[in-house]
């Protein structure tokens, strides 16, 4: 082995990318080889230039006349001598440069890149100590009470609260490295109000009235496209792909018998079964239902009525999905009929409509909002109020929490206010809208709703050659198991059996919060309940965590604005009276049922926002967590996996009468962030 020279190291400083990162202190460190042989303290200092400024990268040469072999780990420390005084530090890597002996021409010939990730606040007048990699277990940290005390500091900033009776638990207050840097960008009202004042739409509603389905056309011109479903939107084959492609593709599950009070008889639907009676289809694995009963007893604001519907549908030999009967409400009667393909072409298209209103309420609440943000929010506070950032569970998880609690702090807030966006565009408002989560989360189970496999089985779906056009279920597989893979790799890597996930004292406070209802996150269906015992429930977990911070999420909220934007095709607000009978009406009657033209520009507007992507694609991370040769592979491979995956994807979309492109592995990002 070579030893160190005069003039041996470059220390390079990446100050993180946070609000409130940059520091004026003055910054020392010193390195220690694997021998204990340690540097003097060096002061990091360009006095041409202002270092350590968010986001920015800055170089210093450190010399050292004492002799230092294999680097192993560096001190740090700052003063508060500084007006800025707090730091977050995203890494130090040092270069270390060798002498070899065997000629003057070697001289600094070799080097090697040291690094030491380090993702945290540096308080001032603290010694630090890091080891390279800075990644390891709680039993296998030589610097314990560092670790212990930082880990307390984190909790004091990641407090929780109920803000919203019977919800999932949120953030108190947002952590300062929590907040946008960058602030406008994540404002949706004012970029709103902007993006309207734009496109001049006040020039087109000269009324606010709608004559006709053609008059919502006016509303794309300018930069917004026409959305995805418009063209097809009437037809009961586009209504059955809104089930299995469309924002809330979760719902649809197999007919294994016809609920008491959805009283549909084989005379009504006979017609539509390719000659099959209702009990052979259904005995036959044909016929499918979507049963909202859960809206049953919410309540909406006056002057409103929210539908509580059953939906039966008949899956056609060239796997279309298809509408057979739809009942409105919970309980029939002569002023509640079952409304069939049969009927009046208007009717039915209205009932279709009044169908999709109380889907989008389920959509907006639970599919997207409640659990998918609001859920990975609860499992974020449960990681850092556990987990060190030298976890290496921590480092497998944080990239998928970016941004997350500031868009729920920022964007989730302000569109669930009252008098908001969802309170004044959603039929059952923001009080609805938080009742029907609240029941949805008194049932939510993790090992069924938040796994992709245990979801699929309990809906009676996972049968990849049945319903062969439901795209969600089968593009979402493939991502699914490759995040499998990926999280079994990295923890095979760090736990070599089950006595070593026991003796975790931090992974098992994290499973323990993750369950506990007064102290924690309350959930329930957790792997391993509160314990885990064995490895396979962690990686369950850190699967489910990643998968619903970023597939999950891309499928409910990016295709919004083709699904939303075009009120009649998935409408988000209805007005008038529900549909009692089967008579005759005009298309001029259902327009009157539909948001006005302030209202769709206001929904078609926001769903387009929502729809933008705000951190990088799936597996290319922002921040780099891992940094150990071994885990960096699998990473590697994960990121070979996701390009496979993406190209079958793509693949299967040119065969596709109506693609599916939102989850492409190269669209979907790391996290919630928008």
């Amino acid at each position: 082995m070579g030893i160190s020279s005069s003039k041996d190291f470059q220390v390079i400083v990446k100050t993180g990318d946070v609000k409130g990162a940059g520091t004026d202190s003055n910054i020392y460190c010193a390195l220690i080889d694997s021998d204990g042989n340690r540097t003097s303290d060096v002061k990091l200092d360009c006095f041409w230039k202002d270092d350590f400024e968010k986001g920015n990268v800055d170089t210093f040469t450190v010399q050292s006349e004492q002799k230092i072999g294999s680097l192993a780990k560096i001190e740090l420390w700052r003063d508060k001598s500084g007006l800025k005084d707090d730091w977050f530090l995203e890494y130090i890597k040092v270069i270390q440069y060798t002498k070899t002996n065997s000629s003057l021409k070697d001289l600094f010939s070799t080097k090697e890149e040291i690094p030491f990730p380090i993702n945290r606040w540096i308080k001032a007048d603290q010694k630090y100590t890091f080891e390279i990699y800075d990644c390891s277990l709680p039993q296998d940290d030589k610097n314990t009470e560092q670790r212990k005390q930082e880990i307390e500091d984190i909790k004091s900033r990641y407090l929780w609260e109920e803000k919203d009776t019977g919800l999932p638990r949120r953030i108190k207050e947002l952590p300062i490295e929590e907040q946008f840097s960058n602030d406008y960008k994540w404002d949706i009202v004012k970029r709103k109000a902007e993006l309207i004042l734009q496109q001049k739409w006040n020039s087109l509603i000269t009324t606010n009235n709608f004559d006709s389905f053609d008059d919502y056309e006016s509303l794309f011109k300018g930069t917004f496209g026409i959305p995805y479903g418009f063209s097809d939107w009437k037809s009961d084959k586009r209504f059955g792909q809104q089930r299995l492609r469309g924002c809330n593709p979760t719902l649809i599950r197999l007919c294994t018998e016809l609920p008491d009070n959805f009283p549909v008889t084989n005379e009504m639907v006979e017609s539509f079964l390719d000659g099959k009676k209702l009990d052979e289809a259904i005995k036959a694995k044909e016929v499918f239902i979507v049963n909202l009963k859960e809206l049953d007893g919410i309540s909406v604001p006056e002057g409103r009525t929210l539908t509580k519907p059953i939906a039966l549908f008949h899956a056609k030999k060239n796997g279309d999905l298809l509408p057979i009967a739809i009942q409105l409400f919970q309980t029939p009667s002569e002023d509640n009929p079952i409304f069939l393909p049969s009927d009046p072409v208007h009717k039915w298209m209205l009932a279709k409509m009044y169908y999709n209103n109380a889907d989008v309420v389920i959509h907006q609440a639970c599919t997207h909002l409640g659990f998918t943000h609001l859920v990975c929010e609860s499992m974020c506070i449960c990681m850092h109020r556990t987990l060190s950032p030298s976890h290496p569970v921590y480092r497998l998880l944080a990239p998928h929490f970016l941004f997350l609690l500031a868009i729920n702090m920022r964007g989730v807030t302000k569109l669930m206010a009252k008098g908001a966006w969802i309170d004044v565009t959603m039929t059952p408002g923001i009080d609805g809208t938080f009742e029907i989560m609240s029941q949805r989360w008194k049932k939510w189970r993790l090992d069924i709703n938040g796994w992709l496999p245990g979801d699929l089985a309990e809906r009676g779906v996972d049968d990849t050659t049945n319903l062969p056009k439901y795209f969600y279920r089968d593009d979402a597989l493939l991502i699914h198991h490759a995040i499998v893979d990926y999280v079994t790799e990295i923890l095979d890597i760090v736990y070599e059996n089950n006595e070593t996930l026991a003796g975790d004292n931090e992974i098992q406070d994290f499973a323990k919060m993750l369950v506990d209802k007064k102290d924690g996150a309350g959930m329930q269906g957790v792997f391993g309940n509160g314990e885990f015992k064995e490895k396979s429930d962690l990686i369950k977990v850190v699967s489910a965590v990643i998968f619903m911070s970023s597939v999950q999420h891309a499928a409910a909220n990016f295709c919004q604005y083709d699904e939303y934007a075009f009120s009649p095709f998935y409408p988000a607000f209805m007005r008038g009276e529900v549909p009692k009978n089967k008579d005759e009406i005009t298309e001029e009657d259902i327009v009157k049922h539909l948001p006005e033209k302030s209202m769709a520009l206001d929904i078609m507007v926001v769903t387009n926002l929502l729809s933008e992507r705000g951190t990088n694609n799936l597996g290319e991370f922002e921040i780099q967590y891992q940094y150990e040769p071994k885990k960096l592979q699998a990473v590697k491979r994960f990121q070979t996996a996701l390009k496979e995956i993406s190209a079958t994807i793509k693949a299967r979309n040119k065969e596709r009468e109506h693609p599916y492109p939102y989850l492409d592995p190269e669209v979907i990002p790391n996290a919630i962030s928008i």
